[in-house]
C-alpha cells in the first residue's frame, strides 16, 4: 500500500489530541478511525475525506477537491482532496475539522 507517510504524519499530529482515534490499513493507504467510524484517510497523496453529506456538492466545487465515485455514481459524504488543496496549515486544518465535525453523526460500518 503506497501512500504519503508525511501526509499520514501530518494527519496523526491534527488527531493527536482527538479520543479514540485508531489507524487502520485500508483503500490503498491508511484510515483513521475515530470512534470506531472512518473519518479520514491517506491514499497516494490525497486525502479521501468523511464529510456531512449534505456538503459533497458545494466542496468538489473547490480546487483540488474530487467527489468518490463508485460503480460510475458520486458517493456522497467522500470527497478526495489532492495535496496541492492543503499545502497550508489553514487548509488542511479546513478538512480535517470538517471530517471531524461529521464524525458524531456518521453511521459506524456493519462489521
Amino acid at each position: 500500500m503506497a501512500y504519503n507517510e508525511q501526509l499520514a504524519d501530518r494527519v496523526r499530529e491534527a488527531l493527536e489530541d482527538v479520543p479514540n482515534v485508531e489507524e487502520k490499513k485500508m483503500f490503498r493507504g491508511v484510515t483513521f478511525m475515530v470512534n470506531d467510524k472512518m473519518c479520514v484517510s491517506v491514499s497516494n497523496d490525497e486525502l479521501m475525506c468523511r464529510i456531512d453529506p449534505a456538503l459533497t456538492d458545494e466542496v468538489v466545487e473547490m480546487n483540488g477537491v474530487r467527489p468518490m465515485l463508485m460503480r460510475g455514481k458520486t458517493l456522497k459524504g467522500y470527497v478526495y482532496v489532492a495535496e496541492e488543496a492543503i499545502r497550508t496549515k489553514k487548509d488542511f486544518d479546513y478538512w480535517i475539522n470538517l471530517c471531524l465535525a461529521y464524525n458524531p453523526k456518521a453511521n459506524k460500518s456493519k462489521k
